[in-house]
């Protein structure tokens, strides 16, 4: 049964939702990167396994949180509840059934969930990707899947929001099948640290830009 990676920084009030939504047979395994409103303790009475990574950025919460599961196939997905995690089997059937190496939920979003300035940096980073590598990837969603030993063996190295770029690329560098699947997006619950901020979009801009130097 796949484990749900959860990067979780002051999600008190999503968690409930998240954890309620997902299928039978998937496992929470929330990680904990320094919150300081008791998500870690709601989501382990809920039922979630809770990994704490002290170290702040998404990438070491994305890297505990790989490093801790126990399936063979792992799913990641924002705990923030934009994103439903009944849909999860979008991105890790294809992985289970050995149809691609990578899955990445593109998301289709509900009316006022995606800020303007988030929707452009997005479309531009795609634009970034495709000339970079030859991939036409409409988004770098936060629903996604691959086995687990395959994954560690791309040795990512990013520890903030270059994350999910960063796995894309090293995957499209070792010659992964890289899928997509159309996932719903909704607003999310509370406010947003990174997409719903233009100082927090600039600053994953800034992240995966880097990213892109380097590869």
């Amino acid at each position: 049964m796949p484990d749900v990676i959860l990067p979780v920084l002051n999600e008190a009030m999503a968690i409930p939702k998240v954890l309620a939504r997902l299928p039978a047979g998937f496992e929470p395994l929330v990680v904990d990167n320094g919150s300081t409103d008791d998500s870690g303790r709601i989501a382990e009475a809920l039922g979630a396994r809770v990994v704490c990574q002290p170290l702040p950025g998404f990438g070491a919460a994305c890297w505990a949180g790989l490093v801790a599961a126990q399936s063979e196939v792992v799913a990641f997905m924002d705990c923030d509840g934009s994103l439903d995690a009944a849909e999860l089997s979008r991105v890790t059937d294809p992985i289970a059934n050995d149809d691609a190496d990578l899955m990445i939920g593109i998301r289709r979003a509900k009316d006022g969930a995606w800020p303007p300035h988030a929707r452009v940096a997005n479309l531009a980073l795609a634009q970034m990707i495709r000339r970079s590598t030859g991939l036409k990837l409409g988004d770098l969603g936060p629903m996604r899947a691959a086995r687990r030993s395959e994954l560690l063996t791309l040795d990512l190295r990013d520890r903030r929001f270059g994350w999910p770029l960063e796995m894309v690329l090293q995957a499209h560098a070792a010659g992964w099948r890289i899928g997509t699947t159309d996932v719903t997006y909704a607003r999310r619950e509370g406010r947003s640290k990174v997409t719903g901020t233009a100082r927090g979009t600039l600053g994953t801009i800034a992240d995966m830009s880097r990213v892109l130097r380097q590869g």
